[in-house]
């Protein structure tokens, strides 16, 4: 395909984003089946082209007094892309593209951003989330929300139940890995220029080997704060695919036992492979369908690990369409989950055990209010510092373990943000229960 048949395909995905309300891999993938000439490179290119226009919505409408999904194409070229007027206008005289330029739109496509337009627009966030951003970011709110609307390097974690760092960077090369700053056994992959086909992890033999996992940095530094032991018992309490079950059981090297649990049986049996995969034997899935076997847990864990469902907001560079369809509403129900779960996890800790609660959300609705409303509940338990439960663990560089430092609150819970720490979104605090 040629780049005005890739614009008019975006435009096509973006409508379907924004009026079926389709997540952008579905659309994209309906799209894909429509256009059977599309190759794997087109496919790249025009899902790379959506999900950056939703990354800067509110800044490319503003900037083109357009929100409509050409207006946002347009302007991602622009804007997103960095793409002059001459780019865009020999691709708009291309067969198969959009309606050439207006002059309104070639009017739009040059002007500056807009210095004094208002936080949500230059943040790129929902205007309704402009008070609780204020709350915790302050007058770095701005600032920090446009970090979260780039693209996210893909992060990797060495499975060091069955290698070393050292031996895992060998087949990485080709994919281009680097060692990471944050955290002593993981790499990362850089982001790919926004037009450019990303490799595929399943092609290179070390992941299908299970010598590597794909796992966020801000993840792994969570599952780091758990410390975990060789020899104990442990619940992660909402395992989901797995990969904190995973980073964890490598921490123990394999001894303990590490229970799984989550109420949607399905994306349990998601992590049946990946146990297979990565050598694991110390784990055990506990089923929704099986609650006496959850029930003869309680009170006997040495750690439970909480890492709560939440609104998301952490994962913005990843899955900018969620940032769109959050609604108050759903931040609420969440809360109350959280409430739920911290409530209901806490009773499988036993005397002098602890609670990790991690979310993947930078709201202080969602991470240090829930945590001061457990306590306040909850008065065995008392807030530790989690900066040192993940430094202890030894898998933080010395950049890391600064990070931490950094980032850690006045009660010991420390957040991660893409502009502080070039993580995802991530809040982490551990939680004891007195002897």
């Amino acid at each position: 395909m040629r780049n005005g048949g890739r614009i008019a395909a975006a435009i096509d995905v973006l409508t379907d984003v924004l009026n079926r309300h389709q997540p952008v891999k579905s659309a994209a993938r309906d799209w894909g089946k429509r256009a059977r000439y599309a190759g794997s490179k087109d496919r790249a290119w025009v899902s790379g082209l959506v999900l950056d226009a939703l990354r800067k919505r509110n800044s490319i409408a503003h900037a083109m007094g357009d929100d409509s999904p050409r207006g946002l194409i347009l302007g991602a070229l622009a804007h997103a892309w960095g793409w002059n007027i001459r780019q865009i206008d020999d691709a708009m005289d291309e067969d198969h593209a959009p309606s050439k330029l207006t002059l309104e739109e070639r009017e739009r496509l040059v002007m500056a951003p807009d210095p004094v337009a208002p936080p949500h627009v230059q943040g790129d966030f929902p205007e309704w989330m402009a008070p609780m951003m204020a709350r915790v970011f302050a007058e770095e709110a701005v600032v920090e929300a446009q970090a979260m609307a780039v693209r996210a390097d893909v992060d990797l974690r060495v499975n060091t139940l069955k290698v070393d760092a050292e031996k895992a960077s060998q087949p990485l090369r080709s994919a281009k890995a680097e060692e990471s700053p944050l955290l002593v056994n993981a790499f990362h992959i850089p982001a790919r220029d926004p037009s450019e086909r990303e490799a595929s992890l399943e092609s290179i033999p070390a992941y299908s080997k299970g010598w590597v996992e794909v796992q966020d940095a801000g993840s792994q530094i969570a599952a780091a704060a758990a410390n975990a032991q060789a020899g104990e018992q442990v619940l992660d309490y909402c395992a989901g695919g797995g990969g904190k079950t995973l980073a964890i059981a490598a921490q123990m090297q394999g001894k303990g036992q590490i229970f799984a649990y989550d109420i949607d049986g399905r994306r349990l049996s998601a992590l049946i492979p990946r146990l297979k995969r990565s050598g694991a034997h110390n784990v055990q899935l506990v089923h929704p369908s099986e609650p006496t076997q959850l029930v003869d847990l309680t009170g006997q864990m040495d750690l439970v690990f909480v890492d709560a469902p939440c609104t998301g907001t952490g994962t913005w560079r990843r899955r900018p369409d969620a940032k769109w369809r959050l609604k108050e509403k759903q931040l609420e129900k969440r809360m109350q989950e959280q409430e739920e779960i911290l409530a209901a996890a806490s009773a499988f800790v036993k005397p002098g055990g602890r609670l990790l609660y991690a979310t993947c959300s930078f709201l202080m609705e969602e991470d240090e209010d829930r945590v001061a409303g457990f306590l306040a509940t909850h008065p065995d338990f008392a807030e530790e510092d989690a900066a040192e439960a993940a430094i202890a663990s030894g898998l933080l560089t010395e950049e890391g373990a600064a990070a931490v430092k950094r980032y850690r609150g006045p009660t010991g819970s420390v957040r991660l943000t893409p502009r502080r720490a070039g993580t995802d979104g991530f809040f982490f605090a551990v939680l004891r229960k007195a002897s």
